[in-house]
């Protein structure tokens, strides 16, 4: 499993508009083969500022085929006008937990 985690950098003012529009995009994320779970967190200290984490079984569910699909393409147009700057995406693997 592979966690990606992305700092989203809403554009102040339009947190309402981006959560309800997140709402309508989960589904899209949601069916793509791989996908395990997603979590999004807004900042407390940066109310503008949210945390996503989506884990995926194989780092190419999220690169190549959620990436490659048109539920992307439609998630691309619901969220990213939203983000400025444009936010940057790593992944992870677990290296330990308690």
């Amino acid at each position: 499993m592979v966690t990606e985690h992305v700092i989203l950098p809403v554009r102040p003012g339009a947190e309402a508009a981006f959560e309800t529009a997140f709402a309508q995009a989960v589904p899209l994320i949601a069916e793509s083969p791989g996908f395990i779970a997603l979590q999004l967190q807004r900042s407390i200290e940066s109310p503008s500022s949210y945390l996503l984490l989506v884990e995926w079984h194989d780092v190419e569910d999220h690169t190549e085929v959620f990436r490659g699909s048109l539920n992307y393409e439609r998630w691309r147009e619901l969220l990213h006008h939203f983000y400025d700057p444009v936010p940057e995406v790593e992944h992870f693997v677990l290296v330990a937990s308690a």
